[in-house]
């Protein structure tokens, strides 16, 4: 597989979904780039952090707003490595992000394709582009993995 810039990131997501795993959180990883910087990256800190607010989206676009100095990330890109939820993709469209790219689909949870279609809402102000199934496959055996180590 050629290493594009999207792979690039995504396996940067894919680090911290790694890391969200060891520290006993749902694995998942976000990483936001803007003028091919990394403003935002986290992961998953719910349990760490007592926090039901403390998905990696949400967090990883605290840092990035906070590096912009702005509430609003224009030209930007998130990539996460599972399709964000309903609070996630609330933010997402919050915060103006133009472009999300995502690796798993969510089809219990999903908030922007699966269950829900909350980036492409016609009723809401904000439409990012949407990618998904950018190393899918990698992003589905972490969360199946730390599942089924959990059981």
């Amino acid at each position: 597989m050629e290493l594009t810039e999207d792979i690039i990131y995504m396996r940067m997501a894919l680090r911290e979904a790694q890391i969200a795993a060891e520290n006993g959180e749902v694995p998942v990883g976000a990483v936001i780039v803007y003028e091919e910087q990394i403003i935002g990256k986290a992961h998953n800190q719910v349990e760490q952090l007592n926090d039901p607010t403390a998905h990696a989206e949400i967090l990883a676009i605290t840092q990035a707003a906070s590096a912009l100095g702005d509430w609003r990330l224009l030209n930007t890109s998130i990539y996460v490595t599972k399709e964000p939820c309903p609070m996630c993709a609330g933010a997402i469209i919050s915060a103006r992000i133009p472009e999300v790219i995502w690796g798993m689909d969510d089809p219990k949870r999903g908030g922007a394709v699966s269950l829900f279609q909350i980036l492409d809402s016609p009723a809401l102000n904000h439409r990012p582009t949407i990618r998904h199934g950018l190393l899918a496959e990698e992003s589905y055996e972490i969360v199946v993995r730390f599942f089924k180590e959990r059981r």
